[in-house]
């Protein structure tokens, strides 16, 4: 069992040095992109749920 669990992390090490991570400047436009879409999803589902609540009042 415990050459098992060595194995798993060496496995581990190995796995994260074929990683290639991304530089500073990448992460922030990511970032950046990522919290834009949200904003954007945010308000066009706030949009859309007030107009469905508009019309059902209409019709109720």
């Amino acid at each position: 069992m415990k050459e098992k669990i060595i194995a798993f992390f060496q496995d581990v090490y190995k796995e994260m040095s074929k990683v290639t991570w991304p530089k500073k400047e990448e992460l922030r436009e990511s970032t950046a992109v990522v919290l834009v879409v949200c904003l954007v999803l945010a308000v066009f589902i706030y949009l859309v749920d007030a107009v469905v609540s508009q019309a059902l009042r209409g019709i109720f």
